[in-house]
């Protein structure tokens, strides 16, 4: 009994680097098309994010499989209900995969006359910490879960430092307003990834230790 749970625990780790793989490509694959203004990449993306929806529902069934077929022992209960509300963080990290590359195809009428570095430092940034996240549940580290979560403090300054540009050029440039105000979404869902990937470290710390209650 207990080789075919480990079979199935094993199984839900695999299904689990699947998807960590495929949220990682979809925001690789966002920034580039963006800093590019890609149009075509981002229309690919956004029609990518029903796979991502459709693995979430792959993991959860594991996981209820799991809890219901048998008596997980404390830890790996742990390990699965923090599977399960890692999904859900994976994939709001893949709408928000989707929502960066609607606001390239918003975006791609006119070139950028923004500064987008310190945007890109953002997405450069916030792709770090969804890598480690991963990382940190792949390789069972609470090392690399706690680089992540002190990560997320760099990535709220870079996001603060690009709204006060962007006021600044809004202030500066009114009639460019509207392309600076798109830029300060895109910011935001690049923050709103980091919060996500901050989320999945947690609960990568909480399934490694007994002596964390996560609500």
């Amino acid at each position: 009994m207990r080789s075919k749970f480990d079979e199935q625990l094993n199984n839900l780790n695999q299904e689990m680097m699947h998807m960590g793989t495929m949220i990682e490509e979809s925001i690789q694959r966002a920034i580039e098309a963006f800093i590019n203004q890609d149009t075509e990449a981002a229309k690919e993306i956004m029609d990518g994010d029903a796979a991502v929806d459709r693995e979430q529902k792959k993991i959860e069934s594991i996981c209820f499989t799991l809890l219901m077929q048998q008596q997980p022992v404390a830890r790996d209960l742990r390990t699965i209900s923090a599977a399960m509300k890692m999904v859900t963080d994976m994939e709001r990290i893949g709408d928000h995969a989707a929502d960066i590359s609607e606001m390239t195809i918003m975006m791609s009428r006119n070139p950028y006359k923004v500064n987008i570095e310190d945007v890109k430092k953002m997405a450069s940034e916030t792709m770090l910490m969804l890598i480690r996240s991963i990382e940190a549940y792949v390789e069972k580290s609470n090392e690399k879960a706690q680089q992540v979560m002190k990560q997320d403090d760099v990535v709220d300054d870079l996001f603060d430092q690009v709204k006060a540009e962007l006021i600044d050029f809004i202030r500066a440039n009114p009639e460019d307003g509207e392309q600076a105000e798109d830029l300060l979404m895109v910011a935001k869902y690049f923050e709103r990834i980091g919060d996500h990937a901050t989320n999945i470290a947690e609960w990568v710390e909480f399934a490694l230790d007994d002596k964390i209650h996560k609500s």
